[in-house]
């Protein structure tokens, strides 16, 4: 019996993005050839992504990279291996937006990892060695993982009076359910494009487990809103989704985080940018986000118990301190206030301590007081 074969097409309609990437890569990849043919040792430059190289760009308000470049040569020993790499990499996204597909940097790790001909060496050993050299491609072809064909892992959640379309399909953000909309990990305009929307402002909370509590109570719907959350740490997702909302439907993002470093790094990242993914700020980052809590004045102004208070330990100390010499908070009263009255206090508190005033009361009286009296943190 004959074997079935498996149908592919014979073309691939690239977009306008997919044309302009691989269009970088073949310029690194010819870049490389030139450097053998005039027999020099072949080299990639690799912008550098060290703290050295990063700045906070005062009228733009964003955290930004230099111009520092680390050389990677085949014929340098130390070198040769992440140079093998770095190609390995770039001939890998250029394979997939040829053919068309989309995989994880997980998937990714296993297209790449086999064991080198002639040697016992393997091209990657772990993920964590892969990872950072998917980070140097994206920045030496200044393309966003998205458009090199590759996502990470949903992490997120968004639920409000917003319908889109997401890959041709329609969703309605308000009729979602309990676990609302999965944000996924690439959210570009060629993938999800925003159809109708009348909330006027987007809030943005920390944990799922605070989400599902304004979700339930329909917080969304009585103050007409879109509410979003990132497990945490927001991933890159959840930040480009926000960015487009802000900026391609002019809404407002406030956010709800917990009371201690962690928290305030979150907002830092959401606003400004993150240090290590710098070359991505101008397509993440949103300078008018406002802090809106938990703020270190409302263990008293919420009268709240002793028992909620989680002591802060060294390491959070030297974190909040740390933070407070951002140049983008150092020169911030209201910030500086802030840090102190925290570190003075000598503890820090989750937005899940709100509960013990009532189930609702970040729902209901919390959040809505705040936002009346439109006193946030910038």
């Amino acid at each position: 019996m004959a074997k079935k074969t498996k149908k592919t097409s014979d073309t691939v309609t690239l977009t306008s993005k997919d044309k302009k990437t691989l269009g970088s890569i073949r310029d690194l990849a010819d870049g490389v050839v030139q450097s053998a043919d005039r027999g020099r040792a072949p080299y990639v430059d690799i912008p550098s992504r060290s703290l050295s190289n990063v700045r906070f760009n005062q009228s733009k308000r964003i955290i930004e990279m230099g111009s520092g470049t680390n050389r990677r040569e085949l014929f340098n020993l130390g070198q040769a291996k992440s140079y093998m790499q770095t190609l390995l990499v770039g001939s890998g996204c250029k394979r997939l937006i040829e053919q068309g597909k989309t995989t994880s940097i997980r998937g990714l790790f296993y297209l790449l990892k086999h064991t080198i001909e002639g040697a016992s060496e393997e091209t990657f050993d772990t993920q964590d060695e892969c990872d950072p050299i998917i980070e140097d491609i994206e920045v030496s072809l200044d393309s966003m993982r998205e458009e090199l064909h590759l996502y990470a892992k949903n992490a997120g959640a968004m639920v409000g009076p917003i319908t889109l379309v997401d890959s041709g399909d329609g969703i309605d953000c308000s009729r979602m359910g309990s676990g609302g909309y999965s944000i996924p990990s690439i959210v570009e305009p060629n993938i999800v494009q925003f159809k109708k929307n009348s909330a006027e402002f987007v809030l943005h909370v920390e944990k799922d487990t605070v989400w599902r509590r304004f979700n339930e109570d329909k917080f969304w719907r009585e103050h007409n809103c879109i509410l979003t959350h990132g497990g945490g740490q927001p991933p890159r997702g959840v930040r480009r989704m926000l960015h487009r909302l802000h900026y391609e439907l002019k809404l407002p993002v406030y956010c709800l985080l917990d009371n201690d470093p962690w928290g305030y790094y979150i907002y830092s990242v959401i606003k400004q940018g993150s240090i290590n993914l710098a070359y991505e700020s101008r397509r993440m980052a949103i300078p008018a986000a406002r802090f809106l809590g938990l703020r270190s004045i409302d263990y008293e102004r919420c009268q709240l118990s002793p028992s909620v208070q989680i002591k802060l330990n060294d390491q959070d100390i030297k974190r909040a301190r740390q933070i407070a010499q951002y140049p983008w908070f150092a020169h911030k009263k209201p910030w500086q206030k802030e840090l102190d009255l925290m570190l003075k206090n000598g503890f820090k508190l989750e937005v899940e301590a709100l509960i013990s005033k009532d189930i609702s009361y970040v729902t209901e009286e919390y959040v809505p007081s705040r936002l009346e009296e439109g006193n946030f943190l910038d």
